[in-house]
């Protein structure tokens, strides 16, 4: 370990023969003696750190003579240029390459096909000359063990392919700021054990995808794309999505209404699946306007809420006063439990309450 110093020129990372850890980190190597295949070293040495130098070379040189024993290579925060080879080395133990916040260009080789063991891939920001290209390979789910895939920063165009569903075990999703466009596919609604989910800063378009709802795990971000649309209205993003805590988008008032996911959690509270009419409710894309028992005025608020003998039973939940334009609430001859919400006392424009024939409980 040489690192945080200010060792300069180029890096010799085969003078030491016994090593398998080298951590070359943080200093001022312009380059790297070319790795010679056929030194000692070369086959023992599993780890290479050599991020936050000055290295300048092209990739395709460095990758010419890399050990083929290394499990893990960082290259991150340099100045290295060039393509990606399209033909690279076998690195059958390799489970870490990092190349992030480098001025790589050209397009992405079948990595499945040259390190089938990776984790972790990340050449996340490399626009600052261009940056990656061209589309993202279909196939990439052939890394069956990845948790980080990172190519964000970049100008990779096209669609996102749809069996980046199949990665199981992956944890970091991060394809934001770039060029990618379509619709976002269906199937990355089964990345149910996603950290990070980010999309955001591209030219996706038309409908969300509602199994994006599964992602309660992820921090998910899709602002700043094109134009989210889906079939039935022009300015919903499923309800399931604006559900989730951790969505940018839930607090864009157009596209995740609030007073929706209020009526969601009214829903819930009071058991909306033993309703005996339900029609609309939880619908992913309809307007909240267009629900049973629910009337709205022209701005999409909702005024009345009317729901009398129809088989609600759970309780009232305090949600309720997030709907602030309320005027009438009608909840009578229901089986509703529990107390009364003191919120309701802050809904100003209420002029007509019914409560009665429930089994509500309190002190007046």
């Amino acid at each position: 370990d040489i690192s945080r110093n200010n060792f300069s020129k180029s890096a010799n990372i085969l003078a030491f023969p016994a090593a398998h850890h080298l951590n070359f980190s943080h200093n001022n190597f312009d380059s790297i003696k070319l790795f010679r295949k056929f030194s000692p070293a070369s086959k023992g040495l599993r780890v290479v750190d050599l991020s936050n130098n000055q290295i300048k070379q092209d990739i395709s040189q460095i990758f010419s003579a890399i050990p083929l024993s290394l499990v893990e290579l960082s290259l991150a925060d340099n100045k290295i240029t060039g393509n990606l080879p399209e033909t690279l080395p076998t690195l059958g133990s390799m489970w870490r390459l990092a190349i992030e916040n480098n001025n790589m260009n050209g397009t992405l080789p079948y990595f499945p096909r040259y390190i089938p063991r990776l984790r972790e891939l990340d050449l996340s920001n490399q626009a600052k000359n261009g940056g990656l290209t061209g589309s993202i390979p279909a196939g990439l789910s052939n890394l069956g063990d990845l948790t980080v895939l990172d190519f964000s920063g970049n100008a990779l165009k096209d669609d996102i392919p749809s069996d980046i569903g199949n990665f199981a075990q992956l944890k970091r999703l991060n394809l934001s700021n770039n060029r990618l466009s379509g619709i976002i596919p269906s199937e990355l609604g089964k990345l149910v054990g996603l950290e990070i989910f980010d999309l955001s800063n591209n030219y996706l378009e038309n409908r969300i995808p509602s199994e994006l709802g599964n992602l309660d795990s992820a921090m998910v971000l899709l602002s700043g794309n094109g134009n989210f649309t889906n079939r039935i209205n022009t300015d919903l993003v499923p309800l399931a999505l604006c559900s989730l805590h951790n969505v940018d988008l839930k607090d864009n008032a157009q596209l995740c209404p609030p007073e929706r996911n209020a009526l969601k959690k009214f829903y819930d509270a009071a058991k909306g699946r033993e309703w005996t009419e339900s029609t609309l409710w939880l619908h992913e894309y309809e307007s909240h306007c267009l629900w049973f028992g629910v009337d709205c005025s022209e701005d999409n608020s909702t005024i009345k809420l009317k729901l009398a003998s129809n088989g609600l039973s759970g309780t009232l939940t305090k949600n309720i006063a997030n709907l602030t334009r309320l005027e009438v609430l009608d909840l009578s001859d229901n089986g509703i439990k529990g107390k009364i919400p003191t919120e309701i006392g802050s809904l100003s424009f209420l002029h007509r309450l019914r409560l009665n024939h429930n089994f509500f409980i309190g002190n007046d």
